[in-house]
This record gives structure tokens, C-alpha cells and sequence, in this order.
């Protein structure tokens, strides 16, 4: 079997055993609604399996509900569910309608009432009723996202230009009870920063956004900048906030599977947190050291790395660590890096992420692609895509971050 292939069996076996269905199952198992209505909130990349896996698990006990997910991640109509699809990862106007039907959903409430908020990566796009105009919204999330910022302190911002994240959701559903069931794709699985903490206290110090606006030059209004200062909910006595999965549990089925493959696995880290391009040229340094040793490896490290936006190409996080790990692979035979996002999508495109391995530099190269330039111009999609090299998996249904991956097989 080739490297390439066992890449694919490797992360599609880690995607598989990361979908969500169980964990909400389990989580449901010894949960009991109280004795009005029980409603049911899913916002997400993953909103709609939760939603599905809840609704089979409490069976008629949910008495309506709003799924929202990102374009093209509903997987079908479910009974009584109202299903909103919406932008990502910059808040459209489905965004804000989205919100405005989840806050509708959840108002006059009693304490005899019960919200299930289902939670994952990407609700800080996908839910938004934001303080200023949208068009500003989308331009500091534009700017957010170019920066390098990390995802904690993108939604720190983000919390405070909207009336829905930092606890505000849950806060507007008070008396009521909120079982918030968390899919994490943070690291540190904290559920302040997990989709924007929308049912959660934030845990930021107070000046920490406005510090954050000053370090990234983010183009702020004076309005903007006192929405910043704005205080957040600070206790949240009627919210159950529990995390039911996360990028561990990514990183130990991948590793199971490379052991099924006959490699050593060892997982370096489940919290990669750096450039995307640091970290390919890290991965393709290790292979320098253990490749030609007659022995199969496997290295393993799961989060999620940050783009530096030096260019205009099109590509992704996991498509530019592949990328920037071909030049230290070039040559190396039985040795390859591949990375995936867990729910399918890398950046504003429609694969999962990238592969390179000992012969990608050289394929780019005669057909006069230079990686260095690509890189420089984060053009990571187009060079993959000439070389055999894009990872293309559709939506999966779960968003648990990042899977990068060395192999070595000799």
C-alpha cells in the first residue's frame, strides 16, 4: 500500500471514530428534561449530527428546535427541527438571521423549561447579531483571520462585537435551564473560547480585547472600540456546560490506525499551536532524522496553526503546512506529511488539506512552480492541486481541529 494511501485510511479512520453521534448519546444517556419544554439549539460545523444524534436519543421529549451549520453541512430535514445554513468564516447575513431565530426560539422562558444548546467549531460566523454595522463585523473578522491571531484571541474580539457570544446566549435564556453539550476545536477544550463562548462566562481580562485591536492594527470604529470596553455576563448559575469531545480524541484514533498500518505512532502534541509553515518545515526536519532506518514511524500532532497572509492565493492552514514541509522532504523515498481539518473544509476552499511527500518539490518544479513563491503568495491550492496533492473529503459532520501527520515507512 502507498504512503498516499495509507494517509487517507489513517485520517479517514481518526474522522470516522471523531464523529459526534456517541458522545451526544452518552452525554443524553442520564440527562433528564425537566417539566415544561425541552428546545433544542444546535449552532455549528457539527450542529447538524448533534442534532440528529440528540433527537434520537431523547425521541419526542424535544419540543422544536433550530439546527445552524455552515453551507453545505445539513445532511438533510429533521422532524420539527428548523435548519439554517450560513457563513463561514465570516458572518453573512443567514448569520444574523440565524440569531435572530435562535433568540426568538429561546425567549419567555420559565425555570420549567430546558434548553439542549449543542455546540462546535465555527458558531462565532455562524450565529451573529452583532453591535455594529455587519459590514464592519466581516471586515475585522477579514482582518482577524489575515493576521496570525490565534483563534482564542480572534474570538475575544468577537465576543465583544456581538449580543450573542461571551454568555449573552444563554444569559437571554434564563430561568430556563441550558445543557450545553460542547464540541471542542480549541485548544485547551475551554468552552469561553469554544465557538465564542456562547454559553459561557468569559474568562479574558478586561483590557484583553482592546490590547488585542492594538497588536493587530485591527480597522476599528470609535463604536467598535467602545464595544470592546463592554462588560460580559459574569455568572451563568442555570448553564451545564460540558465538553464531550475534542482533537485527543482525533489524535488516539489516528494513532490506533497507524498501528493497525504496522507503524510506531507517537503523538507529539495535541496542541500545535504556531504557523502553519513552521510547523510542515518541523515535521519534514524530523523525517530528515528518522527516514532511511529501516524502521515505520509515524508522527503525530494535532491543533491548530495560524496563516500569515503575505500573498492573495487561495489555500488553507493544513494545505500550506503540507506545502511548506516538501521542500525538507524532497528526495527523502517512504516518507510523506499529510494535514486534515476535522470537518472536511481548510480555509475558504473545498478540500480538507494537503499531502506532500519526497517527490512534490520536484513534480511542482518541472512544471515551473516554485514552492517558496507559492508560499509567499499562500497559494497553497493551486500548487497541491498540480501535483496530485489536495485532500478532499466533503463535510464530515464533526469539527474536533487540525490532524497533521509524518510518515515514515523506512
Amino acid at each position: 500500500m502507498s504512503l498516499r494511501q495509507d494517509a487517507q485510511t489513517i485520517y479517514q479512520a481518526a474522522i470516522r471514530a471523531s464523529l459526534p453521534d456517541r458522545a451526544v448519546r452518552d452525554a443524553l444517556a442520564d440527562w433528564t428534561p425537566p417539566a415544561g419544554r425541552t428546545l433544542l439549539l444546535a449552532v455549528g460545523k457539527a450542529a447538524w449530527r448533534m442534532a440528529q444524534a440528540a433527537q434520537q436519543t431523547l425521541g419526542g421529549r424535544i419540543d422544536g428546535g433550530l439546527v445552524v451549520t455552515k453551507y453545505e453541512h445539513s445532511e438533510g430535514p429533521l422532524n420539527g427541527i428548523e435548519i439554517i445554513e450560513a457563513g463561514h468564516p465570516v458572518p453573512d447575513d443567514n448569520s444574523v438571521r440565524a440569531a435572530q431565530r435562535a433568540l426568538a426560539l429561546t425567549e419567555n422562558l420559565t425555570e420549567q423549561d430546558a434548553v439542549l444548546l449543542l455546540i462546535s467549531g465555527g458558531g462565532s460566523a455562524l450565529l451573529e447579531q452583532p453591535r455594529i454595522p455587519l459590514d464592519e463585523l466581516q471586515s475585522v473578522t477579514e482582518a482577524l483571520l489575515a493576521s496570525g491571531a490565534d483563534i482564542s484571541e480572534m474570538n475575544i474580539v468577537r465576543k465583544r462585537l456581538s449580543t450573542v457570544k461571551g454568555g449573552q446566549l444563554a444569559a437571554h435564556c434564563a430561568p430556563a435551564h441550558v445543557e450545553a453539550l460542547l464540541l471542542s476545536d480549541v485548544l485547551g477544550d475551554k468552552p469561553d473560547t469554544i465557538a465564542s463562548g456562547l454559553s459561557a462566562v468569559d474568562g479574558a481580562p478586561e483590557s484583553a480585547a482592546l490590547q488585542i485591536a492594538q497588536r493587530y492594527d485591527l480597522p476599528l470604529s470609535p463604536q467598535a472600540r467602545d464595544c470592546l470596553a463592554r462588560p460580559l455576563p459574569q455568572a451563568l448559575p442555570h448553564v451545564r456546560n460540558r465538553v464531550i469531545g475534542g482533537v485527543s480524541v482525533l489524535c488516539r484514533h489516528a494513532a490506533e490506525a497507524c498501528a493497525v498500518l504496522g507503524y510506531q505512532p507517537e503523538i507529539l502534541t495535541e496542541s500545535l499551536c504556531c504557523t502553519a509553515r513552521d510547523a510542515g518545515v518541523f515535521l519534514s526536519n524530523i523525517a530528515q532524522h528518522y527516514a532511511g532506518r529501516g524502521e515505520k514511524r509515524a508522527f503525530l500532532a494535532g491543533g491548530e496553526t495560524v496563516v500569515r497572509l503575505t500573498g492573495h492565493g487561495k489555500g488553507g492552514r493544513n494545505q500550506e503546512l503540507a506545502l511548506a514541509a516538501a521542500e525538507g522532504l524532497r528526495g527523502l523515498t517512504g516518507a510523506a506529511v499529510f494535514s486534515v481539518g476535522s470537518d472536511g473544509t481548510d480555509g475558504p476552499t473545498d478540500a480538507a488539506g494537503g499531502y506532500a511527500d519526497g517527490t512534490t518539490w520536484d513534480a511542482l518544479r518541472a512544471q515551473g512552480i516554485s514552492v517558496p513563491q507559492v508560499l509567499q503568495d499562500n497559494d497553497a491550492y493551486h500548487a497541491l492541486a498540480a501535483c496530485g496533492g489536495l485532500i478532499k473529503t466533503g463535510a464530515t459532520g464533526t469539527n474536533v481541529n487540525d490532524l497533521s501527520v509524518l510518515l515514515i515507512e523506512n
